[in-house]
């Protein structure tokens, strides 16, 4: 299983790309994706939250932040 920070780093190349796109079918669907992505970040720092033990390195701490906090470290959803 990724990271919190690797499914956060896909949803900002999501918004990165969905910038580049002429199309603006292409470009919701991929800040869609990036919403996702930021989702299974959110989830994955509550379950570490719960369970440390299945923290890979670094990340209980990112994970106890974001809960002493209630914030993500990242916006959620689109940054437009």
């Amino acid at each position: 299983m990724k990271k919190a920070s690797e499914y956060r780093q896909h949803a900002e190349e999501c918004r990165a790309l969905a910038s580049k796109m002429d199309s603006e079918d292409q470009r919701a669907q991929l800040l869609q994706m990036a919403d996702q992505w930021e989702k299974l970040a959110a989830d994955r720092l509550a379950l570490i939250s719960n369970h440390p033990e299945l923290a890979h390195e670094g990340e209980y701490e990112e994970a106890r932040s974001w809960r002493a906090t209630g914030t993500r470290s990242r916006p959620y959803g689109r940054d437009q």
